[in-house]
């Protein structure tokens, strides 16, 4: 009966360090999960910020100030536009 009882208590250690380690598993993986969680809201900010600058940079009339000022660029004379027409493509060419 001594041996049956010293096999159940160590059987019961066992299985409280395995119940002790998986705990503490599950609260380092939770820890990293909220960090991982942090990490992708902080990035959706910077995603944002990036997208607004971008849209910024983009603006039409920052381009046009940009061609005139630094590039010498202008309009040109509606007169001297010409517009291309679009043909279809030659069946049997190459691409």
């Amino acid at each position: 009966m001594a041996k049956l009882n010293l096999l159940l208590m160590i059987l019961a250690i066992a299985c409280a360090m395995g119940v002790v380690t998986s705990q503490h598993k599950a609260r380092k993986l939770f820890v990293d999960l909220q960090q991982e969680e942090s990490l992708a809201k902080q990035m959706e900010v910077e995603w944002g910020q990036l997208q607004l600058e971008q849209s910024t940079w983009a603006m039409h009339a920052r381009i046009e100030k940009i061609a005139s000022s630094y590039l010498q660029m202008r309009v040109p004379d509606p007169a001297k536009i010409q517009v291309v027409p679009l043909q279809p493509p030659v069946r049997g060419a190459a691409p």
